[in-house]
């Protein structure tokens, strides 16, 4: 039976709280206030990510299967890393869970010694169970090895002027002489890949991944320049090798310059969140809504630069569904700008709290903020 004016119909759009909620556990905590204030109304939730950590679990809500690999991590020794086959047949590897930013072991290891080979092995595996099209998820990596490991994963070779055999790491891409793509896994030209970011970086250079995202992995300022210079060598030989260009195509600088191995691979990039969106059937959902929530962590301008929340909220615009903000905290100072799109935001805090409580009892907080939002929106039952 159609829903009545009267019934709220509502779409929960959430990223994760990073540190504290999964996206779906966000979802289920602002579904149950709005359930608390309207028993009647039908929510329908669509957790979001943008392509970081947390988009493997988000990816894998429409259906699919994880599949636990064991692949070297950022600095080297072996380690299980989740990855996912969705109910289509494609994968879905995320690098945050194999290379990530959060991982102690990998970020043990000065940066330029780190390299993205575990991605590399997981693709690998992943083409001997038969897959051949990927979601590669790019946001929070702790490498900076142009994505390198990631090529020697599937068969690449690295070679010094003496034609020793080299590992993929910043450190010692400097030395290399001569790049050997005969080995290369045979299956890639068969291989779809979908880059997932929102980020439009070049390779090197100034705006490129080390002088930008460099220095939040452990880059110093004095190793900028030998770094970024030891990533250009690298992708001369490349692409002499392989005949393509791709430093400069925006993406290439994405988590570390993985970006750029997977252009050199024929890749194709769209930001996380709309990759999302689509998987989930975000606009099926938003037809005859008649409210959106989505949130975050903490929103604030970026928000508005690709984020899960804004790119909710933009599919929502175009169906015609208003869309509220509801984030752990909202940048006061970001307000104007959010409220361009947002119809109203807000945060759970209901005074000051310590962030240990906030994160503890997150759930609750959201559930009241979002119990009373509800009220004020559609009245109480």
């Amino acid at each position: 039976m159609p829903n009545s004016p009267s019934t709220p119909v509502v779409v929960i759009a959430p990223d994760s709280f990073k540190g504290s909620l999964s996206a779906e556990q966000v979802a289920q905590a602002i579904a149950s206030g709005v359930r608390r204030a309207r028993p009647d109304a039908e929510v329908r939730i669509c957790p979001m990510a943008d392509g970081g950590e947390g988009t493997l679990d988000a990816m894998l809500t429409s259906g699919g299967e994880r599949r636990t690999l064991s692949v070297r991590g950022a600095a080297g020794p072996v380690r299980d890393a989740l990855t996912g086959v969705l109910a289509d047949g494609s994968a879905i590897v995320e690098t945050a869970e194999i290379v990530g930013i959060t991982d102690p072991v990998g970020m043990g290891v000065p940066v330029q010694a780190r390299n993205t080979r575990g991605m590399g092995e997981a693709i690998s595996a992943l083409l001997d169970a038969g897959v051949r099209r990927f979601f590669v998820a790019l946001g929070g990596s702790s490498t900076n090895d142009g994505g390198a490991g990631l090529l020697v994963g599937l068969g690449l070779k690295l070679f010094d002027a003496q034609g020793g055999e080299l590992e993929p790491s910043p450190e010692q891409l400097a030395r290399v002489a001569r790049v050997d793509v005969s080995q290369l896994d045979a299956r890639l030209a068969g291989t779809q890949f979908i880059g997932m970011s929102d980020v439009d970086n070049p390779l090197t250079g100034e705006h490129g991944a080390t002088a930008v995202f460099g220095p939040q992995k452990g880059v110093k300022p004095e190793q900028v320049a030998t770094i970024d210079a030891a990533l250009a060598r690298y992708a001369d030989l490349l692409e002499a090798a392989l005949g393509r260009s791709a430093r400069d195509l925006p993406g290439a600088g994405a988590a570390g310059g993985l970006g750029f191995a997977l252009h050199m691979l024929g890749a194709q990039f769209e930001p996380g969140a709309e990759t999302v969106a689509r998987q989930l059937g975000l606009d099926a959902a938003l037809e005859g809504a008649n409210w959106l929530i989505t949130g975050e962590g903490r929103s604030d301008v970026q928000t508005l630069h690709g984020k899960a929340p804004f790119i909710a909220c933009r599919h929502a615009q175009a169906a015609g569904v208003p869309a509220t903000l509801l984030s752990g905290a909202v940048d006061s100072a970001a307000l104007p700008r959010l409220a361009e799109f947002f119809s109203g935001c807000f945060s759970p805090a209901p005074g000051p709290i310590t962030l240990e409580f906030a994160i503890r009892d997150a759930a609750r907080l959201l559930a009241d903020e979002a119990e009373q939002l509800t009220r004020l929106k559609y009245g109480a039952r």
